[in-house]
C-alpha cells in the first residue's frame, strides 16, 4: 500500500490586480493584470501553490484566464484528485495522456507539485531541479509607457535607484518610421552606454522588418525579439542571416520540440523561454538544454506574473547552465500590489533567489481574498 501523501483537492483562483501604469504591446494596452493562482492541499498539511498568467487574455495568445481556470477545474483537478502528491513526473504524464495543450495549466500544477514537495523534503525548488547554478538574475525593465521622454525618465531612475541597467522598448503598435523616432529618442536620452532591446511582438512583415532591423542595427540596438509572426519561421530565419544584431525568437519557442526545429532551421539566434509555454519547469528545461546544444543563447522570459509565477521561473533560470541574456522577470514590479505575504527582492540590478523550502513564496489569504474575482466584500492595505 502506497504510504505517501495523495493530492487532496485543487483550486484556481482568478485574481485581478492593477498596474502601475499602462503596460502597451503591439497587440494592446495592458491597465491591469490577471494571475490564476493555483492552491494543491496534500493529504499531510502541505499545500503547494503555482500560478498561470497571460498577457493582454486572448489578445496574445490562444490561452485566456479563464480557460486555464477552467481546464482545471473540469479536467485536471478530477484526473489528480487522489494521486499520489509525491510523484510530480508521474502526475504530469498522467495529465499529459489526458489533456492535450493547456500548457498555462499544465504549468501552473507542476508549480504547485514541486513547491509542495520542496517544502515537504525542507528544499528548495531549484534543488529539485539539480541545484542552482546562479544565487541571483540579471533583471531588464521593459518601458512601455509609450512616452519617450516618460520612458527615458523611468529608465535613468531605475539606473539610480539599481534596480535594472537593462531596457527593452515595446514596438510595432505605429507606422514604422514612428517607432524607429521613439528608440532613437529613448536612445539619445540615455545614452549609448545604456544597453536597449526591442520588442515587436510579431508586428512587422518581413520587408517592414529588414527596414526596421536595419535602423535599429544602426542605433546600437542589441537584440530584436518577434520582428515577425511566430509561424513565419522563414522570414525569421532570413532575417537572422541577413543582420548581426541578435535576433530572439519568443512567441515562436515554446517548447523543446519548437526549439529543435528553429536550431534546425537557424533560424533565432537567441531563444526566449517560458515556463507557461513550454509547459511547465522541466518542460523549460529541456527547451533549455536543446538551445545549449545547438549554441543558441538563452533569456528567461515572463509573461508579466506575479510573485508566485516569477519566482518559480527564476527556480528554473537559476538552474540552466547558461542564460547569455539574463531575464526579464519584472512582472510583480509592474503590479501596484501582490497576493503573497513579502514580495520578491530586486536589488543590484538583480532579482535574489529563494534559497528556503518550496518556492520560497507565501499566498496571503487576505489579499488573495480581496482580489479574486468572485470575491464578496473585504478590505485590504495595499503595500507598494
Amino acid at each position: 500500500m502506497n504510504a505517501n501523501p495523495t493530492i487532496q483537492s485543487i483550486e484556481a483562483v482568478l485574481v485581478d490586480l492593477p498596474t502601475i501604469r499602462a503596460h502597451k504591446l503591439a497587440m494592446t494596452t495592458m491597465m491591469q493584470q490577471t494571475l490564476v493562482i493555483v492552491r494543491l492541499v496534500c493529504s499531510d498539511g502541505i499545500v503547494g501553490v503555482g500560478e498561470a498568467t497571460t498577457i493582454g487574455g486572448l489578445a496574445y495568445g490562444d490561452q485566456s484566464p479563464e480557460g486555464i481556470k477552467s481546464a482545471i477545474d473540469c479536467h485536471i483537478a478530477p484526473l489528480l484528485t487522489g494521486q499520489d502528491a509525491t510523484r510530480v513526473n508521474l502526475a504530469m504524464k498522467r495529465v499529459a495522456a489526458s489533456v492535450q495543450g493547456n500548457s498555462f495549466a499544465k504549468s501552473a500544477i507542476e508549480t504547485a507539485l514541486l513547491d509542495a514537495q520542496g517544502l515537504r523534503l525542507r528544499l528548495p525548488v531549484h534543488a529539485l531541479l539539480g541545484g542552482a547554478v546562479r544565487d541571483a538574475l540579471p533583471v531588464l525593465w521593459t518601458l512601455a509607457s509609450g512616452d519617450a521622454t516618460r520612458d527615458v525618465d523611468e529608465a535613468l531612475a531605475l539606473i539610480e535607484a539599481r534596480r535594472h541597467k537593462v531596457f527593452k522598448l515595446k514596438i510595432g503598435s505605429h507606422p514604422l518610421a514612428q517607432d524607429i523616432a521613439h528608440v532613437q529618442a529613448i536612445r539619445r536620452g540615455l545614452g549609448d552606454e545604456v544597453m536597449l532591446t526591442v520588442d515587436v511582438n510579431q508586428a512587422w512583415d518581413e520587408p517592414t522588418a529588414v527596414r526596421g532591423i536595419a535602423a535599429l542595427e544602426a542605433m546600437g540596438v542589441s537584440l530584436i525579439e518577434q520582428p515577425v509572426a511566430r509561424r513565419n519561421r522563414r522570414a525569421l530565419k532570413r532575417l537572422a542571416a541577413r543582420f548581426d544584431v541578435a535576433i530572439m525568437a519568443d512567441e515562436a519557442v515554446h517548447d523543446a520540440v519548437d526549439a529543435f526545429d528553429l536550431a534546425t532551421d537557424a533560424a533565432a539566434d537567441v531563444y526566449a523561454l517560458k515556463i507557461s509555454q513550454a509547459g511547465g519547469l522541466w518542460s523549460t528545461l529541456q527547451a533549455a538544454a536543446v538551445a545549449d546544444a545547438a549554441g543558441i543563447g538563452i533569456y528567461g522570459g515572463t509573461l508579466l506574473e506575479g510573485s508566485v509565477g516569477s519566482i518559480a521561473a527564476a527556480h528554473v533560470f537559476a538552474a540552466c547552465p547558461t542564460l547569455a541574456w539574463g531575464t526579464e522577470l519584472f512582472g510583480p514590479l509592474l503590479l501596484k500590489d501582490d497576493v503573497v505575504v513579502a514580495r520578491p527582492e530586486f536589488r543590484d540590478f538583480e532579482l535574489q533567489l529563494p534559497q528556503v523550502p518550496g518556492l520560497g513564496v507565501q499566498l496571503d489569504v487576505d489579499k488573495l481574498s480581496f482580489y479574486r474575482r468572485d470575491r464578496k466584500s473585504h478590505t485590504v492595505a495595499v503595500t507598494a
